[in-house]
């Protein structure tokens, strides 16, 4: 058969990058029995073909002037890939040809991407720094299906998508290319010519590493060499039940938690250096960090993410974070991460219209835009996109060791007409206002991490009455473990605010919330949303003078810590820092050498270190059993006392909070026990910045008869207090 050349259509699209079956032309194939190669390669005069050693196959013919090549070649005896010598007036390189390898990708991640129950899509899609048919270089994938043509694009091939067009896998929407020599630290980006003609310079959705904003390219990262030290830390954390476990948690923004001396942010190195050592210093369980997944604006906090997979470059490589968190759980510190699939910014860059098509939102903006945010929403009834998340939820817990995923914006996911008025929203197929496909998709993550990953944390920052967030699917609930108290922060907050002789009016805000204090696991979050747009800091959130805002912020956290639920306090808080949070700049470090604010962070940390070692006061934190009223009706002192309880063989405790300015010294207080009652926190003692009015470290309750408790006690009740007791015995005092 003689050799026939490609027709002028087809070299003419492949000179103008945009054929879209690069595989069936360019590379090695049979022409009958005779072997021909083809290649692009812009700027060569002439072209040869030799084997991976450098023996001659022949030289190829420049059929267009732009740089296509073709001729036939030896045939050898076990074929492989072909090395072609490039040559012009400005010198010789050389190259393996991508178009000399087979796909990576299988059928089998074909059916489970297209079905949407692929798991472990981060290792298939995305730039995977292998070995393919003995050469070493770079796979990459991308989910395109209404593209007309992709091409890899970057410093290997000075970012020319003419020359690196992907072999399209037309059953699944999935592109692939195999380009030998391109490894770790190249930078790169997918073109995508899309459905409706245009050209796309997009980042990797699947991408490990990212440049440092204003730029945006997604770099090439092997991730899998970390050497993980947390081998006997992660064996303990998926023993036990969770939510009898202490929970306390720091909330970080990274950004703005402590600057370098020139200003700049810290890295993860530093982080793990400073921040986990005050951390454990404080008694916290967990730092939650605000999203550190790539995102382009700092004044977003990380809650406009383009870049999921990567840890945000500003504070350092991935290797950085991952040695962060192994650093954290060597200190007995969990990592928890906010995470944000509820929204995605519409950077260019970025998952918008990604392949011309509204490919990961809806087309519709009254389903796919979110007003709150001027933000994108993902289609969620879209198989592919959900499978998208729930694997990037896996990634972080699986690469990266997370212990737990802060959900963001969970009611904005629940409801068609959040934030929006009538006729903005479409009902959905029953004709209700319930997004029923985010529904089954919680369900869906929640399952599918907690089956895989027992001992994560998965928690709902959902703001509204929706039923059963932290109950298990199989019984009808989402399935999350825990769900932020929003209830208690505001009527807590809202009662504080208030002049302490107009308290005795709103007691019930103080109470109200164990009415369904149980109907969910809650975290109790003092968070930075409270703290920023006009809203104050939590010190000056207090009513009163600065003596009495520091008292009565004292006696909050007091009251809090022996509440039920798991804490959440934002970082500055725990020395009352005076500024409102901007993420500008860092924390206000040096009020700690005023003896108010070093008294407030020294409360703190004696009230986590309490509460972690005194099971009274977490074992039952989300069971009615754990908890009792001895006093919730004395609104005219605004006074409360409460019971919490662990196991039967646990020692009790009892909290007791006087939230009015007034001392009251032998107020007689209902207990359960007769015996001896130790005094364990009392926010007015000296050490903390109080007037140091207490009771000597120990009550003594006596029986009684007749009342619904069997035991009393005389206790002095400070101003602006809240003081926390176990019981020690029945000694006498």
């Amino acid at each position: 058969m003689p050799f026939v050349h490609v027709d002028r259509l087809t070299v003419a699209a492949i000179v103008q990058g945009v054929f879209d079956d690069p595989f069936a032309v360019l590379g090695e194939h049979l022409a009958g029995r005779r072997h021909v190669a083809r290649a692009f390669v812009p700027g060569a005069e002439t072209l040869r073909a030799t084997t991976l050693d450098g023996k001659s196959l022949g030289v190829l013919e420049r059929t267009h002037p732009a740089g296509f090549f073709e001729g036939l070649i030896k045939a050898r005896k076990h074929p492989g890939p072909l090395r072609f010598e490039a040559e012009n007036a400005d010198g010789a390189w050389w190259f393996v040809d991508p178009y000399s390898f087979g796909p990576v990708l299988g059928p089998m991640d074909d059916f489970y991407a297209a079905e949407g129950t692929h798991l472990r899509l981060y290792d298939k899609l995305g730039a995977h720094v292998i070995t393919h048919e003995g050469i070493r270089g770079t796979h990459f994938a991308l989910w395109a299906p209404n593209a007309r043509r992709v091409s890899v694009v970057g410093d290997f091939n000075q970012w020319d998508g003419r020359r690196h067009l992907m072999r399209r896998r037309s059953d699944s929407g999935l592109w692939e290319i195999f380009l030998p020599d391109v490894t770790e630290g190249a930078a790169y980006k997918f073109e995508i010519i899309g459905a409706d003609g245009s050209l796309r310079l997009k980042s990797d959705p699947f991408a490990f590493a990212a440049e440092l904003r204003p730029a945006n390219a997604s770099i090439i990262t092997n991730i899998d060499n970390f050497a993980w030290t947390d081998d006997a830390y992660m064996h303990r954390r998926g023993h036990g039940e969770v939510r009898r476990k202490p929970i306390s948690i720091y909330e970080v923004h990274p950004g703005s938690w402590r600057r370098q001396a020139d200003g700049h942010f810290q890295t993860y190195d530093q982080l793990a250096d400073e921040l986990i050592a005050y951390v454990c210093e404080l008694g916290f369980t967990h730092i939650e960090f605000l999203p550190i997944s790539e995102h382009p604006f700092d004044a977003s906090w990380g809650y406009q993410q383009t870049g999921l997979f990567a840890p945000s470059a500003r504070f350092g490589s991935p290797d950085g974070f991952a040695r962060f968190v192994d650093k954290a759980h060597a200190a007995g510190i969990g990592v928890i991460l906010d995470w944000v699939p509820a929204h995605f910014p519409t950077d260019a860059h970025g998952l918008a219209l990604f392949d011309g098509t509204a490919l990961y939102e809806h087309a519709d903006p009254r389903q796919g835009f979110h007003p709150d945010w001027n933000t994108a929403i993902y289609n969620f009834g879209r198989r592919e996109v959900t499978s998208f998340l729930i694997n990037n939820a896996l990634f972080w817990l699986e690469r990266y060791h997370i212990d737990g995923l802060r959900v963001d914006a969970v009611a904005s996911m629940l409801y068609l007409d959040y934030s929006r008025k009538e006729g903005e929203w479409i009902p959905n197929r029953h004709g209700g206002r319930e997004n029923l496909e985010a529904i089954e998709f919680l369900k869906r993550l929640n399952t599918v991490v907690h089956e895989r990953h027992p001992g994560v944390l998965m928690i709902a920052e959902e703001s509204t009455s929706y039923p059963g967030v932290s109950q298990p699917v199989h019984l009808g609930g989402l399935g999350f473990g825990f769900k932020w108290n929003m209830g208690f922060m505001h009527d807590t907050l809202d009662y504080l605010k208030r002049d302490a002789i107009h308290r005795k009016h709103h007691h019930n805000e103080l109470t109200f919330g164990l009415m369904y204090a149980f109907s969910e696991n809650f975290v109790l979050p003092l968070s930075h949303d409270e703290v920023v747009h006009g809203k104050a800091s939590l010190l000056h959130k207090m009513a009163g003078d600065d003596w009495q805002k520091f008292a009565t912020l004292r006696a909050y956290y007091g009251f809090m810590w022996g509440h039920p639920g798991k804490k959440l306090l934002f970082m500055g808080q725990e020395f009352g820092q005076r500024r409102e949070w901007s993420e500008a700049r860092g924390l206000d470090w040096d009020l700690l050498a005023h003896a108010p604010h070093a008294g407030l962070q020294r409360l703190v940390g004696d009230l986590n270190r309490l509460y972690c070692t005194t099971p009274a006061l977490h074992a039952r934190d989300c069971e009615p059993a754990g908890f009792e009223w001895l006093v919730v009706d004395d609104d005219a002192r605004s006074i409360t006392v409460t019971l919490r309880k662990g196991a039967t063989s646990d020692p009790p405790a009892v909290v007791i909070s006087n939230f009015t300015p007034i001392p009251r010294a032998g107020t007689v207080i209902p207990l359960p026990l007769a015996g001896s009652w130790s005094e364990r926190i009392n926010t007015d003692a000296a050490v903390y910045g109080g007037t140091g009015m207490g009771n000597l470290g120990r009550i003594h309750a006596t029986p009684v008869t007749g009342g619904r408790w069997p035991a009393q006690a005389r206790v002095n009740l400070p101003p602006l207090a809240t003081l926390i007791f176990t019981f020690a015995g029945t000694g006498s005092a």
